[in-house]
């Protein structure tokens, strides 16, 4: 069962850099926020770096990459950061550091695109932050393992993660969460890591 972490801190950190980095950017960029506006006021979450439709900061493409390290409330960030810390790991070493790293962010920058092009067509002005389409991300990730390398994870893992997919969909439709981002995030973190391994030598 890989989605079990049995790790202490120190065997943590050097198994999974990548994932612990992210986390303390995460844990890093909501203690600044909270003490700079809060974490839940759109103007500090703006000036931070939050994605946006207001037509002011139309082009400020650089948003799509900071709104992946910024949550909008304690809780926001720790349902995250649980994801980042449980479920997350296994993937930096299926995939290896760098290569997870790519994988990522470029998830997190797909489901961010699609859902800010997505809420510019709504009548409503809107924002978005967090790291969920980068973690959905690395869902998309499991979810072509789980379907075409069957011999890279178990089945109690497998029934997990389609659970995982199963609750996490569902959670999508709650009001405050961005489903289209989630959803972006997972569609282009299953054909993203398609593509890597073909680009790159698997490393399993």
């Amino acid at each position: 069962m890989i989605f079990v972490r049995y790790e202490n801190w120190r065997s943590y950190l050097r198994a999974y850099p990548v994932t612990s980095l992210l986390l303390v950017i995460n844990i890093v960029m909501f203690i600044i926020v909270s003490f700079d506006g809060g974490s839940r006021n759109p103007v500090a979450l703006l000036k931070y770096g939050a994605i946006t439709d207001l037509p002011q900061f139309s082009g400020e493409t650089w948003r799509l990459f900071t709104a992946m390290f910024l949550h909008n409330g304690f809780e926001h960030l720790l349902f995250n950061s649980f994801a980042l810390l449980v479920f997350v790991p296994p993937l930096e070493r299926i995939m290896g550091s760098w290569k997870f790293a790519i994988l990522y962010l470029l998830s997190g920058l797909l489901g961010n695109i699609i859902g800010l092009a997505y809420y510019e067509r709504m009548p409503e002005y809107t924002f978005l932050v967090g790291a969920s389409g980068a973690i959905y991300g690395a869902y998309g990730a499991y979810l072509y393992i789980a379907l075409f390398q069957r011999h890279v994870i178990d089945d109690t893992s497998r029934k997990t993660l389609f659970t995982l997919l199963v609750l996490g969909i569902l959670f999508s439709f709650t009001p405050g969460v961005s489903l289209i981002a989630h959803v972006g995030g997972l569609l282009g973190g299953f054909f993203l890591y398609g593509l890597m391994i073909r680009l790159f030598k698997s490393r399993t």
